[in-house]
């Protein structure tokens, strides 16, 4: 899904380029606002294991691979504004120093890879919150729902932004049935990678996942004198 230098045109990459910077830019103070003491290093974590996650790639077919996009995952753990200012941070870094997406494309990459998997993935997430009882179960199963739909939504507009400003002409509806075709697919290794983490992470501290704050409770520090109640969020 990374989009080299190239593929676009000047005016698309201008373009996305000063909507991504729209959209970092209110992450950024949404980010000030939402992340507490003890919620700012799961950022951190998050970023370091997505960045980590996007350097494996799994096979998908026709001699085709996939990486994880992330954004579902990122908007699950810390929000979806926090999510996408992660994501955008690990986007930069790699373009920078591993040439994995060109720099003139990097507004391109952030709505790809970061605004449309965590918005769309956490959109859906809550959807499915919603319909589900509320237990952890209904977390990971929105979690991995979310991501697997992100992918191919993501890739359904790599396809509309390529018919606007792309630098091959192509039918648009070859493009599209190859990208979501292929994006489908990558999708099921999103949404088990997904499912995978958050479960991990909130069957021990759902209190840190910001999609199940509801289920977090408070905990108890029983002493001599009585029970002492200490805030779980």
């Amino acid at each position: 899904m990374h989009v080299p230098d190239g593929f676009f045109d000047a005016t698309t990459s201008i373009g996305t380029g000063v909507a991504s910077a729209g959209a970092i830019a209110v992450g950024l103070r949404r980010s000030a606002d939402e992340l507490s003491d003890r919620l700012a290093p799961m950022a951190g974590l998050v970023a370091a294991f997505i960045f980590a996650l996007q350097l494996l790639n799994f096979p998908v077919a026709s001699g085709t691979s996939g990486h994880l996009l992330g954004g579902a995952l990122a908007a699950v753990l810390v929000g979806p504004w926090v999510g996408l200012v992660c994501v955008s941070i690990v986007l930069l870094v790699q373009a920078l120093v591993f040439a994995d997406g060109g720099l003139t494309a990097y507004g391109l990459n952030v709505i790809l890879v970061a605004i449309v998997p965590a918005f769309v993935g956490y959109g859906v997430y809550r959807l499915v919150r919603a319909l589900l009882p509320a237990n952890r179960r209904a977390v990971v199963a929105g979690s991995a729902v979310g991501a697997f739909v992100s992918v191919p939504v993501a890739a359904a507009v790599f396809a509309v932004l390529f018919a606007v400003g792309g630098s091959i002409d192509l039918e648009f509806s070859s493009v599209l049935t190859a990208m979501v075709g292929t994006h489908l697919l990558i999708g099921i290794g999103e949404a088990a990678i997904t499912a995978a983490i958050v479960s991990a992470v909130v069957t021990t501290r759902p209190d840190l996942v910001h999609g199940a704050r509801d289920l977090a409770v408070d905990l108890e520090l029983r002493t001599g004198t009585g029970a002492t109640v200490l805030e779980a969020s």
